[in-house]
This record gives C-alpha cells, sequence and structure tokens, in this order.
C-alpha cells in the first residue's frame, strides 16, 4: 500500500507558520502499522548529512518535518548524529496509534535520549518501563480529580493578580506572562509556597525564571548540541543549573527538616512521606529531579500555550472577536475549549515525540528494524488535510463540538506517556483564555506571524507572544 503525499504542504509556499492558502480536504487513506515477521523496503531517507540534519532537526523541526512529509509522505528517515541508524519520522494516526498501544515493552518512549535528560535526570519524564510506571502511580494523585478543583481557586486568583498589574498602551510577552500565573500555580502545588513566601522560595523562583531565560541564548542552544546523548549537563547548561540546584536543595532541607507526616499537602510533602519497596526514604537527589521535572514540565509549556493562543487570535480578528463577545456575555465555555483545542492544534508546543520500536515494525508499506527511533511528528500531523480542513487556517469552529481525537490531536502526547499534568495544563489554559478575553483587549504589534524557536523539547512563539494592550477592565 503506497503512504500519502502532503499536498498541503506541496502547495504552502515559504516558511510552514505563514499564511498560506486554503487546500481543501483529502479522505484519510488506511496505514496498517504495527510489529510485524515479513519483510519490507525501509523508509526512504531525506536530506543529506549526519551534522547538517542533526543542527536542522534541533533550530527547524517544521520544516523538517513538513519538507519530508511534503518529499514521501507518511513515513521517512534522517540521518543524524544522535543514533548510528536512521531515524524514522512517521505523521499517520494509524502509525501513531500502534506505537502509543504498544506499551513499553514494545515501543518504549525515548524521553530518556532527550535534551532534557541532563536538566531533570532519573525522573518521570526520563525512565521507562517499571520505574516509570511506579513514578507515575506516586505522582498521579496531585493531578486529578479533587486535587485540580483545588487549584482552581489559585488558577483563578493568579491570572486576576497579573491581569491587574496590566496597563493600556504597554506592551507585554504574554508567554511571560501567563509563566508568571503558570509558575505561581505550580509552585504552590508541587512545593507549597505562593507569592508572598520566604527567602527560600523567592530565590528558587528567581533562579527558575534566570534559567528559562538563559535557555533561548545562542550559547544555550550550542549547549544542548553538546550535551545531547549526556547524562549530566555541560558548560552554560551545567553553571545555570548549579544556581537552580542550591535553591533547590536548599529548600528541600529546611523542608525536610521541618518535616511533620500528614501535616501538608503538597507534592514535596507527600514525596517526604513516601518510602520504597525496601522502606528507604526518597533522597534529596531523586526528590530534586521529580519536583524540578514537575515545575518545569509543568508550567512552561502551559505559558506558552497561553501565548500562541493570543498570539494566533490576535491575527485572526474574527476568532477573536467572537472569544470577546462570548466570555463578555457568559455564554463561553464551548468556544473558549474550541480556541484552545485549535490553539495547539496550530501551535503545538511539543512538536515531536519519540519511542524506540522493540521489534521490526511496519508503517503502511514500509519496515523499520528493531531498535529503530521513531519520531512522531506531532506538528505535521496536526497540519494533515485529510484530518483537518484547511489546516493552515485559524479555526476554532472546527472543535465547536468535536471532541479531539487520541492519535489526530495529541499535544499531550498518548498511551502511557500522556503528560501527568494534562488535566490541570487544560484547566489552566481555559481559565486564562477566557479572563484575557473577558477582563482586556490585545492587539498584534506586527501583522506577520511570530516564527517559532526550539528550547529544549519545546517550541515557543518567536517574539514571546508581543501583543499590545489597549484596554483592561477589572
Amino acid at each position: 500500500m503506497a503512504t500519502s503525499t502532503g499536498t498541503s504542504t506541496a502547495l504552502h509556499q515559504g516558511h510552514w507558520w505563514e499564511t498560506t492558502a486554503p487546500t481543501g480536504s483529502r479522505e484519510l487513506v488506511p496505514s496498517p502499522a504495527g510489529p510485524t515477521d515479513e519483510p519490507g523496503p525501509p523508509p526512504p531517507l531525506d536530506g543529506p548529512g549526519r551534522w547538517r540534519q542533526t543542527v536542522r532537526l534541533a533550530r527547524d523541526q517544521g520544516r523538517v518535518l513538513f519538507e519530508g512529509f511534503r518529499r514521501h509522505g507518511d513515513i521517512y528517515g534522517i540521518t543524524t548524529v544522535l543514533e548510528k541508524r536512521p531515524l524514522a519520522i512517521t505523521t499517520h494516526p494509524d502509525h501513531v496509534k500502534s506505537l502509543f498501544t504498544a506499551g513499553p515493552a514494545l515501543a518504549p518512549s525515548t524521553a530518556g535520549q532527550s535534551q532534557l535528560r541532563p536538566i531533570v535526570g532519573d525522573s518521570v519524564l526520563t525512565v521507562t518501563g517499571e520505574p516509570h510506571r511506579r513514578k507515575r502511580k506516586l505522582l498521579m494523585p496531585p493531578f486529578h480529580g479533587k486535587a485540580i478543583a483545588r487549584y482552581q481557586e489559585q488558577i483563578e486568583e493568579a491570572t486576576a493578580r497579573e491581569i491587574n498589574s496590566w496597563r493600556p498602551g504597554s506592551r507585554i510577552r504574554l508567554a511571560d506572562a501567563a509563566q508568571k500565573v503558570t509558575l505561581d500555580v505550580i509552585m504552590s502545588g508541587v512545593f507549597g509556597i505562593d507569592h508572598r513566601s520566604g527567602e527560600l522560595e523567592q530565590l528558587l523562583r528567581h533562579r527558575l525564571r534566570q534559567l528559562l531565560a538563559l535557555s533561548v541564548s545562542p550559547f544555550a542552544r550550542l549547549s544542548e548540541l553538546v550535551s545531547m546523548r549526556r547524562s549530566e549537563p555541560v558548560g552554560l547548561q551545567k553553571w545555570g543549573l548549579a544556581h537552580l540546584d542550591r535553591a533547590v536543595m536548599a529548600l528541600i532541607g529546611e523542608r525536610r527538616a521541618k518535616h511533620v507526616p500528614g501535616e501538608r499537602h503538597d507534592i514535596l510533602s507527600l514525596l517526604l512521606d513516601t518510602r520504597d519497596e525496601d522502606g528507604q526514604a526518597l533522597s534529596d537527589g531523586e526528590l530534586r529531579n521529580e519536583l524540578l521535572t514537575l515545575v518545569l514540565a509543568g508550567h512552561e509549556t502551559t505559558a506558552n500555550s497561553i501565548g500562541w493562543t493570543f498570539e494566533r487570535l490576535v491575527r485572526h480578528p474574527e476568532s477573536y472577536g467572537r472569544l470577546r463577545e462570548e466570555t463578555r456575555g457568559g455564554d463561553d465555555e464551548g468556544y473558549v475549549e474550541a480556541v484552545v483545542h485549535e490553539s495547539m492544534r496550530s501551535r503545538p508546543v511539543v512538536p515531536l515525540l519519540g519511542r524506540r520500536v522493540m521489534a521490526d515494525w511496519r508503517f503502511g508499506d514500509r519496515v523499520v528494524p528493531k531498535g529503530t527511533r521513531v519520531l512522531i511528528g506531532v506538528l505535521a500531523l496536526h497540519h494533515r488535510d485529510d484530518l483537518y480542513d484547511d489546516p493552515f487556517t485559524f479555526a476554532p469552529e472546527r472543535f465547536l463540538g468535536v471532541k479531539p481525537g487520541s492519535t489526530t490531536w495529541i499535544p499531550f502526547g498518548g498511551g502511557d506517556r500522556r503528560c501527568l499534568g494534562a488535566t490541570l495544563a487544560m484547566a489552566e489554559m481555559h481559565t486564562m483564555t477566557r479572563e484575557i478575553a473577558r477582563r482586556t483587549d490585545l492587539r498584534a504589534v506586527s501583522a506577520a506571524p511570530e516564527p517559532p524557536v526550539h528550547r529544549n523539547v519545546t517550541m515557543i512563539p518567536g517574539r514571546g507572544a508581543t501583543v499590545e494592550i489597549t484596554s483592561v477592565t477589572s
């Protein structure tokens, strides 16, 4: 069975994020996928040069994904310095389903090889198999059910506090503004501290912001390349983490010294009560890895999703106008949700996911050998015109009354690796999108869309979603 080709990207000219003409829709062609004993040809290779492809993948994942899809269809390969054999890249939902449902024995995550490994060490984000299952089970309760209801008040208070600081006529980077809110919420949930907390807590917040600011510099990107396939940070990354770790360890030490079992309900306190199979408490290093993972993964991605949401809205007056009208009229729930779903479709903050197949694996009429690292091209999958009509058009209406598919809308990943904090992230996205639209009027400072910038595993707005505030109400 032949794989499909990317007609929408074939018609697209220039950068993928620039406005493109509507292309209509096609019908999705099924593509069998999964472990196989039958031989088949390997995926076609796209582009020459291991180092060149490695740099392209680090700097412009969108170009790698869309150009490969346009030239080769649903499955293709690239050679990089990351692996001895070619990486396979897939953008078909049937292929995604085969990887998400296979489980960690057949298709484990490759997050342990990501750029975040030197930063967070062995944590729920980077381990696989049984260790991942145990860590996930331990950390799941604070991110579901009644816990989210407890966070809701904090989300609303932090959002109101941030909007109250805005002044008409000023310009702000919305991703940075949203980061203040999400950092307040996750710091409260993880450490049990808020914006009024003491010296150690404020130092930790300051160090986190410093590290994130450094991470978009050209030196940081070079440091990421140098740190690839390492378990320990080097260079600028090592220097920045050393400052952050001193603040984290000081706070852990203070909390451990004062800890009374069962007295507090933040995640640090819960982890201090935890014992392993031998009855041993988690070490300071183990606590550090899990806490830093939750803080970094639990606020930065959501903040940049908010940034992308309004970067899109201020350049689409019809959608933005409808959102403001409905939030101010009080009948907003359906459209706010649709806006959030559409922004995360068109600008997924995590544009690539990784699995390693532990058996020969069929993808359509192609077969990759056991041990191959397979990348799921989330960004390209979200822009297939056999899944979404006119996929390069920002159209929240496509999600009105429509639940996103588990293999066609995957900003949170899927399977046993679906984002632990997805429910909290959606609560934050919904509240902030609603309140910013209800209480403020914003406009773009440039008609041109903001280009994406890649930071570690994320894709963020190149200018931080810069907007001008024209009005703020109470």
